[in-house]
């Protein structure tokens, strides 16, 4: 089940309140899994020192909320740190997600499955944040890790779903969560654009970007080598690899699952389940099991990936405020609901 947590106060404060609510789920399974130890081959590396070195450059209230992270676990920093890392250094991270991406002339709509490590179920939740520095926003969280990789809504109406990206490229840069979570400070999907154009990028991850009051829905696909933003016009879906034109050039691994989640969920938005755009249903999409071996939601204990769907978020991006709810499995009654970052 989906716990609540609520943290305030300075970086390193909240930090230390998600280590203590990781800290159970990292000692008992996350150290000892072949994740961690396959992150952990790059302890003392000179890119580990070179990406720790730009995030308290140019992110130290990050960095500090790393610290915190690490203290809070009882864990080494430099380790922690390096899990925060995972996506950049290690291209098989289990970190999966399927996006559905409805635009609409009353407001854009994102319903997201989060796809995880099935390690960690029953240890993630929803965090309301309330910093010292900077906007409130509500998260998804994973034990051990910083918010704003997964799903998260911000005071200023910022909606924002992550979906992992495998690249095969190790390029020291500032690391993909680190940005992702930088953005969650940005005031307006043009700051949180610009952020990533203007930074020294190391991993990449596909984002979908909306907020109140604006009719654009955004798709972003990132990486080392560059940044692409679309303007979402038609019902659309992303899976776990790269797909816009400009990008497909780089080098990434695509799997079995992230091939046909891509192709099934198209298939479906397009004809399969919905007679016309209106009749769209997306979270019967995000709840397709047709394909045995490669579901759309995944929850076999032998996944290919090794992943399972952790909780959905079905977010509606309105004039004056973003509704949205979170559930422990599509069709369900929703676990959580909340306006921008507040539970209601």
């Amino acid at each position: 089940m989906l716990s609540l947590i609520e943290l305030s106060g300075t970086p390193f404060q909240i930090g230390h309140a998600l280590g203590r609510f990781g800290a159970q789920a990292a000692h008992s399974y996350l150290i000892s899994s072949s994740a961690w130890d396959s992150v952990m081959v790059w302890r003392n590396t000179n890119a580990a020192r070179v990406m720790q070195a730009l995030v308290q450059q140019h992110f130290p209230l990050i960095h500090e909320e790393l610290m915190g992270l690490a203290s809070g676990l009882e864990l080494p920093a430099e380790d922690v740190f390096l899990w925060n890392c995972r996506g950049d250094v290690w291209s098989m991270a289990a970190d999966g997600c399927t996006t559905i991406q409805l635009p609409s002339s009353s407001g854009p709509r994102i319903s997201h499955n989060e796809d995880g490590d099935p390690g960690f179920a029953g240890y993630c939740g929803i965090g309301e944040f309330t910093p010292n520095e900077g906007p409130r926003f509500a998260s998804f969280l994973y034990p051990a890790s910083i918010p704003g990789h997964t799903f998260a809504v911000t005071e200023h109406g910022l909606a924002m779903t992550v979906n992992n990206l495998r690249s095969r490229r190790v390029t020291v840069g500032v690391p993909r969560m680190v940005l992702t979570r930088a953005m969650l400070n940005e005031s307006s999907l043009d700051d949180a654009v610009e952020l990533l154009n203007n930074t020294q990028r190391s991993g990449g991850f596909h984002l979908s970007l909306a907020q109140r009051g604006v009719l654009d829905l955004l798709s972003v696909e990132f990486n080392d080598m560059g940044v692409s933003v679309q303007t979402i016009e038609a019902p659309s879906l992303h899976a776990n690899h790269v797909i816009h034109d400009s990008m497909c050039n780089f080098p990434q691994v695509i799997t079995e699952s992230s091939l046909h989640r891509q192709l099934r969920g198209s298939s479906l938005l397009h004809g399969g389940l919905a007679a016309s755009p209106a009749d769209i249903d997306p979270l019967a999409i995000l709840a397709d099991q047709a394909n045995d071996e490669y579901p759309i939601y995944r929850d076999s204990p032998d996944d290919t990936d090794g992943e399972n769907t952790m909780a959905t978020a079905d977010i509606h991006v309105g004039a004056d405020q973003v509704t949205w709810q979170v559930y422990e499995r599509p069709g369900q009654s929703s676990r959580f609901s909340l306006i921008d970052a507040r539970l209601v």
